[in-house]
C-alpha cells in the first residue's frame, strides 16, 4: 500500500505541475486510506507537503514571469489570515463526535459521525465540486485575456478577489486541499488574468497559504513524523518538476477532464466508504 501511496504522491505533484491544481486533493486521501494517517492529521500533513510542493512548482514561473505579484498579495492575504484563523481556533474547536444518529437497542447512538469522518466527508464533496470544475469546458478567454489599463495592469473587483481568498483560506483550513481548483478560475474571470500566469500566481498563493496554515497546526503537543513527511514531499516534488516539464509540451486544458472523471470516482468512494 506505502507503494500506491508513493505512486499517488508523485501524482500529486504531477498535476500541480500540469495544470496548476488538483493535485493537491489527491493528498489527503492518499494519507488515510493508504498510509492510515489519522484524517485531522492528514489535513494538517497535506497543508505542508502541498505548500512545499507548490513553492518548488513556482520557480520555474518566477523565472518566467508567470507570476502576477500583485494579484497574488491582494488574494493572498484574506487567504492566509484565514487558513491560519482556521487552523489555530476553528478546527480544534470542531466537537467529536459532530453528530449522532438515532438509539440502538444498548442505548447508545446507531449512528456516530466523528470529527474525522465529518472531515473525511467534507472533503469528498469539495472532490466533487473539483470534479465538476475539471470536467466541465472551460470557456478560451479573450486573445490576452487581460482588460487592461494604459499601464497593462489588470482591472479587477477588490471586494469580490478579497473575499474569494478568504473562502478558499478557509477551506484550505479546514481539508488540507490547496484549492487550486478554486483560485485559478477566481484569477481569470476576476483579475483577468491569463491562463498561465493564473498557474502561476496560483502556486504561489497555495504555497504561502498551506505553510502558514501547517504553521498555524504547531502548538507544542502534536507528534509529526518529520521523516515520513520528507520523504512523501521529496516524492511530490520530484512530480511537480516532471509535471512543469511536461506541461510546456502537453496542454494542460486536454489532461484537466480526465484527471476530473478520477477525482470524481475518489470523491464518490470516499462518501459511499464513510457512510456505508
Amino acid at each position: 500500500m506505502e507503494i500506491l501511496g508513493y505512486i499517488g504522491a508523485i501524482l500529486m505533484g504531477l498535476s500541480l505541475g500540469l495544470i496548476g491544481g488538483g493535485g493537491s486533493i489527491l493528498t489527503v486521501p492518499i494519507l488515510v486510506y493508504l498510509f492510515q494517517v489519522d484524517a485531522v492529521l492528514a489535513t494538517a500533513y497535506s497543508l505542508f507537503i502541498v505548500g512545499l510542493t507548490s513553492l518548488v512548482g513556482s520557480f520555474s514561473h518566477i523565472k518566467l514571469g508567470n507570476i502576477h505579484w500583485r494579484t497574488a498579495i491582494v488574494f493572498g492575504i484574506p487567504s492566509i489570515i484565514s487558513v491560519f484563523l482556521t487552523r489555530s481556533y476553528l478546527v480544534p474547536r470542531i466537537p467529536d463526535p459532530i453528530l449522532t444518529f438515532g438509539q440502538d437497542p444498548s442505548g447508545g447512538a446507531s449512528m456516530v459521525i466523528t470529527k474525522s469522518v465529518g472531515l473525511l466527508l467534507l472533503f469528498a464533496v469539495i472532490m466533487v465540486m473539483a470534479a465538476y470544475s475539471m470536467i466541465k469546458p472551460t470557456k478560451k478567454p479573450a486573445a490576452d485575456g487581460l482588460q487592461a489599463n494604459e499601464n497593462n495592469e489588470p482591472q479587477f473587483n477588490y471586494p469580490l478577489i478579497l473575499a474569494e481568498g478568504a473562502i478558499v483560506g478557509v477551506v484550505t483550513g479546514l481539508v488540507g486541499a490547496g484549492g487550486g481548483f478554486l483560485i485559478i478560475p477566481a484569477l481569470v474571470l476576476l483579475a483577468k488574468l491569463p491562463m498561465k500566469k493564473a498557474v502561476g500566481t496560483s502556486l504561489m498563493i497555495i504555497a504561502a497559504k498551506s505553510l502558514i496554515g501547517f504553521v498555524g497546526d504547531m502548538r507544542g503537543d502534536e507528534v509529526i513524523d518529520w521523516s515520513f513527511l520528507g520523504v512523501f514531499s521529496s516524492i511530490a516534488v520530484v512530480g511537480i518538476l516532471l509535471g512543469s516539464w511536461l506541461s510546456k509540451r502537453i496542454p494542460g486544458e486536454k489532461l484537466k477532464p480526465a484527471f476530473g472523471w478520477f477525482v470524481l470516482v475518489m470523491g464518490t468512494y470516499i462518501i459511499i466508504k464513510e457512510l456505508f
